[in-house]
């Protein structure tokens, strides 16, 4: 499990393009999005790397929790 701090979410939307991007690289991954807070957590077999540059690719900011 993974944990991102995403910059640039501020709806449902924004919500639902992460999942989507997470889900075409690995469509068995779990991911939780905490909207208020900016946090991503997947759980997924895909790549670290992977997973932040598919949401980078929606047009969000995307740093590794440590």
């Amino acid at each position: 499990m993974v944990e991102f701090n995403v910059s640039g979410m501020t709806c449902g939307h924004c919500v639902a393009a992460v999942k989507r991007a997470v889900g075409e690289l690995d469509a068995q991954a779990k991911v939780e999005v905490d909207l208020s807070s900016g946090r991503v957590t997947v759980a997924s077999t895909a790549a670290v790397a992977a997973l932040k540059a598919a949401i980078e690719e929606e047009g969000y900011s995307v740093e590794t929790s440590q």
